[in-house]
């Protein structure tokens, strides 16, 4: 069955309620063309767009159609916010920690070192505050937001030598994501910001040391295990990292009720099937990277520990500085302590379970 026959199914009762047509299919043709910050190659994250603007399409019946384009188009990866923002286009889908520059709340709408992971970070965008104090914090930028994907938790990268301790971290030129790079500074690295289509070259070439991207399954499509065989976990700078569908405010406040709701429901549904793809697809990549030559190991303790200091030292030095960001920290970590409370006697414990079991 196709997904207009599910809606068409689904929404019966109310058509024969109203005695009419539903009022969707009565509208204007729309266009729109909504920039991502990824390349095509990588079907998880480029494909939550694609997913997002099928959906569009489908439940109007044609009427509102969204291109979809990748980085670099029609604006580089690391423009979105601009052009969003500017009407340049209609929407973008992107990583929110990427514009820390601009202001460093950016990073709470993604993932911050030590942060909640994907499941808790859903729960407080949707029923939390999270997206009451995100959707203020965005109309300062002309935007309205909507969560559309997530990674779950990430690996901690490729590196071309052993880490055996947090010393190892000093001096290593890394390309990785956006605020994490603040911590991994004060850790004695040199971050780098590198577009996800350039990260192979710049670790082939011997630019940089180390690269973290998401995961088994886009990391073994970009070939990192390559040229740099030592794959460290987990990604202590994204727990469970959210993607975002940036939205015009003029754009959106512009369209139909129902088309406003239809974009709300296919962020939504594009937002749940991104992990899907990840958790279904990460284990067999997994164990072709081993068999490919990729050695696994966890981050030593110290490196954790070291790590974990300088992330608690910096959002309590952005708590003193910036009001916006200390407006949402306090939400954001006060649910985070209730919300790892709350996993620790369930969600954990029965993972630490199942995972010792033998299957």
């Amino acid at each position: 069955m196709d997904r207009r026959s599910v809606i068409k199914h689904a929404g019966i009762a109310g058509v024969l309620a109203a005695g009419a047509a539903p009022a969707v299919y009565a509208q204007n043709n729309i266009r729109w063309r909504l920039a991502s910050s990824f390349p095509k190659a990588l079907d998880t994250i480029y494909g939550a767009a694609e997913t997002f603007a099928g959906y569009v399409n489908d439940m109007t019946g044609g009427k509102f159609t969204i291109s979809v384009h990748a980085g670099g188009e029609i604006m580089p990866a690391f423009g979105i916010v601009d052009g969003v923002q500017q009407g340049t286009v209609e929407c973008g889908h992107t990583a929110p920690y990427y514009f820390h520059g601009k202001d460093e709340t950016f990073a709470l709408d993604t993932a911050i070192p030590f942060g909640l992971n994907s499941r808790q970070l859903t729960a407080w965008m949707y029923d939390g505050n999270g997206m009451k104090l995100f959707r203020e914090f965005y109309a300062d930028y002309n935007m309205v937001n909507f969560p559309m994907g997530n990674t779950g938790a990430q690996m901690g990268g490729w590196y071309r030598k052993p880490i055996k301790g947090a010393e190892d971290i000093k001096g290593m030129k890394m390309r990785i994501g956006g605020f994490a790079g603040k911590v991994f500074t004060a850790m004695g690295g040199v971050p780098q910001s590198i577009p996800g289509g350039e990260i192979y070259q710049a670790l082939e070439k011997g630019t940089i040391d180390a690269t973290e991207w998401v995961g088994p399954y886009d990391d073994e499509k970009l070939g990192f295990y390559k040229v740099a065989k030592h794959y460290y976990y987990p990604g202590w700078w994204e727990g469970g990292a959210q993607l975002s569908l940036y939205v015009n405010d003029k754009a959106f406040a512009g369209l139909p009720k129902e088309y406003q709701a239809i974009v709300t429901a296919a962020a939504a549904y594009a937002h749940t099937e991104m992990q899907a793809k990840y958790d279904a697809r990460n284990p067999a990549a997994l164990k072709r990277l081993v068999a490919g030559g990729a050695k696994v190991s966890p981050f030593p303790k110290s490196v954790m520990d070291e790590a974990y200091k300088h992330s608690m030292a910096l959002y309590s030095d952005l708590s003193a500085k910036n009001p916006k960001w200390k407006k949402i920290y306090e939400d954001y970590s006060a649910f985070r302590k209730d919300a790892n409370l709350w996993f620790r006697f369930t969600e954990a414990q029965f993972d630490r379970y199942m995972q010792s079991a033998k299957l």
